[in-house]
């Protein structure tokens, strides 16, 4: 089950009950089915241990939870030797599986969790068998009698394992959780299949003795490993079709930011991870961090990376293939890294477009054995998907600055302008907004300019003119170029007042501070100083306008007949009529 914090008062009570309540479930076992350990055959029974031990080293993970098929096993020690030795074996059980999983502090509450509820179900499941007549060593399992009460055991078995899983993943963990689950269904299926495997054992070893551990070990041994591997083909399709899904979802994407986020949100979905990151490593010798997921809260989004700090990155890179570790000696050599200090398993896999690797996904987890080959071919394919997806939104975002801009000045054109100012009337008129303003702003006796410097000097100053007005409107409203010397302001929410105090601050500016020409055809060496003034007018609706057409003819109107007319270099409001 998934590691999640526990308070310290309530695993402090968890170890208290498992020291208290274990022992006692194992003297009320011994009570129900009392044993002399002369009597016992003990190398049949450490026969048995041993098929429970390999049994329990080759589990079944499904979700967060290990199924482990020792219970055809326990189910055939019961009945030939009692429920005493039978909770003994399920525990050894139970305790080889926690080495498989190789349980560390942080998973530590592992061990009273499940060694209190794998003696306790099968302390109640051995104490119903009893209570309904069951009997050891009665092989006449046709017999209505003999067999209600095995059936009854594993009922009950199967319930109470069910029932405690999901009382610690709602209680202990504090997870929200169905009753009924996949583990749920996959556990059934298990207790289907080890039933006639256990009435088998139990059988053939009344019959033969302990050679009928090696005949129907083995088969069972085989049976669940090739479980196993259905169950891991399962789980496999059902992440290449979780991976298509995602493909489909990040090509829909149209910007790049769209695709980074629904990825890292993706993956970190598809896989357990307490660290993920989508690192750019365009730059020589610098990697950048593009979008991150880490539960330490330590790396932020646009971190930078120096390389040679990088040792794991690093070798990645310069090997150029995706590598998986489930463990963190496996990746011992690296001392040099920006990861958390608690992270053990991990995967990195490479973006590559063109034979040129753009970037890197990283995804790491603070438990061993995460990941395995399979979901890195997983992520290999989701890589694919997104290198694809991010070459994608690059074109159609070049493309759609490439239509929406002007080439030389890098502002928004006519077309981009027409759009936005028919969008933000519309909100005008729905009430998202309070008001609109629109400032159109002239140079003044451009074409002198032109004819005294050069065109590529005009130029020049139509940059420059760009970049002031973009930096004192800021975030204000948007600029756009409207056509030769002529630019327009758009300011949503912004009222006359001070839509004309902008203004007057735009003219201002441009007026009292020169414009270095670099390009004139001037016979004076080095970069030519040049005064330039503007002619500007503005109308705000809904005051002076009732549609777009309107506010740009009232707002040029102003311009022309109160700045230019007036001697320019002015700024000029328009005002309705009555």
């Amino acid at each position: 089950m998934v590691v999640q914090a526990v308070s310290r008062q309530k695993e402090l009570v968890i170890w208290a009950c498992f020291f208290t309540l274990v022992p006692i479930f194992l003297c009320l076992g011994y009570r129900l089915s009392p044993v002399t350990l002369n009597e016992l055959p003990l190398w049949h029974i450490f026969g048995f241990a041993v098929l429970a031990i390999i049994l329990a080293f080759i589990p079944i993970v499904v979700g967060d939870v290990h199924l482990f098929l020792t219970q055809g096993v326990s189910l055939a020690v019961l009945l030939s030797f009692g429920l005493f030795i039978e909770m003994i074996i399920t525990l050894i059980s139970v305790i080889a599986l926690l080495i498989f999983i190789r349980v560390n502090k942080e998973t530590r509450l592992r061990i009273p969790i499940n060694m209190l509820m794998f003696s306790g179900i099968s302390l109640i499941a051995g104490f119903v068998f009893l209570s309904l007549g069951g009997e050891i060593g009665n092989i006449k399992l046709w017999n209505i009698g003999v067999i209600t009460p095995i059936l009854a055991h594993e009922l009950v078995y199967f319930t109470l394992n069910q029932v405690s899983l999901y009382f610690i993943q709602v209680s202990i963990y504090k997870r929200k959780s169905k009753f009924i689950t996949s583990d749920t269904k996959w556990d059934g299926v298990t207790s289907l299949v080890v039933l006639p495997v256990g009435l088998i054992l139990y059988t053939l070893y009344e019959q033969v003795g302990p050679i009928a551990l090696l005949y129907v070990g083995l088969p069972f041994i085989i049976l669940t490993l090739i479980l196993k591997l259905y169950h891991s083909s399962q789980k496999v399709n059902g992440h290449l079709q979780q991976a298509a899904d995602v493909g489909h979802q990040l090509t829909e994407r149209l910007y790049t930011k769209g695709v980074l986020d629904i990825f890292i949100e993706k993956v970190s979905t598809l896989f357990k991870v307490d660290y993920a990151a989508i690192i750019d490593v365009n730059a020589e010798n610098t990697m950048k961090i593009l979008r991150v997921i880490d539960k330490n809260q330590i790396i932020k989004v646009n971190t930078l990376l120096k390389l040679e700090q990088e040792e794991l990155l690093a070798y990645v890179l310069n090997r150029g293939k995706s590598v998986c570790y489930r463990n963190k000696k496996e990746w011992l050599y690296v001392e040099k890294t920006h990861l958390p200090s608690t992270i053990q398993s991990l995967m990195c896999v490479p973006v590559i477009r063109n034979h040129k690797i753009e970037g890197l996904v990283l995804l790491a987890s603070s438990s061993k054995r995460t990941y395995d080959k399979s979901q890195l071919m997983i992520l290999d394919i989701l890589c694919s998907y997104f290198g694809v997806a991010m070459e994608k939104a690059r074109h159609y975002q070049e493309t759609k600055n490439k239509s929406e801009r002007c080439a030389l000045t890098k502002l928004y054109n006519y077309r981009f302008f027409e759009g936005l100012l028919e969008e933000e009337y519309n909100k005008l008129n729905s009430g998202h907004s309070t008001s609109l303003s629109l400032i159109m702003l002239d140079l003044d006796h451009f074409k002198k300019i032109n004819d005294l410097y050069g065109h590529q000097s005009g130029n020049e100053i139509l940059t420059q003119v760009a970049e002031r007005l973009t930096t004192l409107v800021g975030n204000k409203g948007t600029v756009a170029r409207y056509g030769g010397e002529e630019f327009v302001i758009l300011l949503p929410n912004i009222e006359r007042n001070q839509c004309f105090e902008l203004a007057e601050r735009i003219r201002v500016h441009i007026a009292t501070r020169s414009f270095p020409l670099k390009q004139h055809i001037r016979d004076t060496p080095g970069a030519q100083l040049v005064k330039v003034t503007a002619s500007i007018g503005f109308a705000t609706a809904p005051d002076d306008a009732e549609d777009t057409l309107d506010l740009i003819r009232h707002a040029d109107r102003a311009m022309y007949v109160g700045a230019k007319q007036a001697g320019r270099n002015k700024v000029a409001e328009y005002r309705k009529t009555s």
